[in-house]
């Protein structure tokens, strides 16, 4: 597979939206822990309606499917969380407008669209403990693998993935500097950010195609 077409995209983000809900009970566990334990139905109902608008998208622009897509989310699910995938999504559907199909290069840009939607909303930065130190390997992995010039789709989505899990990872090392987990301080360390698990979720889905 050398791109991804609107339609092709459109049924990667309908495969997110089951990953959310085949895994909510596992975010509302990890997010009763440290927070209020909405996560798991947040989660679901934003990329369900996400995967609802794709999905019936009738245009040929990948860049403004995601932000119709980003902005439906944001209407069903205005919690924190919900704002902050609503605006890595729509951050991503501006570095990709006007483009019909992505490929390998175009992947990285929609990843790190999402990242730099994340940072800028939620002026985070990596370290944090938060679904940045996810995302941002994750696109400095699929960037680097396009840069290598020996990366296709595949071999970046693969990257991709990798970026992700390793920042997952790294999270059980940090002390959270955001939201309910902050109050938990130096308690939370051990503990991989609920967010974060949510964004290996997302990328899981949007790569499952490697």
């Amino acid at each position: 597979m050398e791109s991804l077409g609107v339609a092709e995209l459109a049924k990667l983000f309908a495969v997110v939206a089951q990953n959310m809900a085949d895994h909510e009970e596992t975010l509302r566990e990890m997010d009763a822990a440290l927070g209020d334990g909405d996560l798991g139905i947040t989660m679901r109902k934003g990329f369900a309606a996400l995967a609802e608008s794709v999905g019936t998208y009738e245009g040929n622009d990948c860049g403004e499917m995601l932000m119709k897509g980003g902005m439906a989310m944001a209407g069903a699910v205005p919690s924190t969380m919900g704002t902050l995938m609503a605006s890595a999504l729509m951050q991503a559907g501006r570095g990709l407008r006007g483009q019909g199909a992505i490929d390998a290069a175009g992947l990285a840009t929609l990843l790190e669209g999402l990242r730099d939607g994340v940072a800028k909303r939620g002026k985070c930065q990596e370290g944090d403990c938060t679904l940045l130190d996810v995302l941002a390997p994750a696109a400095r992995s699929a960037r680097a693998k396009v840069d290598d010039e020996d990366g296709g789709l595949t071999e970046v989505a693969q990257a991709a993935r990798a970026g992700a899990s390793e920042g997952l990872e790294a999270t059980k090392d940090m002390v959270p500097r955001f939201g309910k987990a902050a109050v938990f301080g130096d308690k939370a360390v051990g503990l991989v950010d609920q967010g974060g698990q949510a964004s290996v979720y997302l990328i899981e889905g949007l790569t499952s195609f490697a």
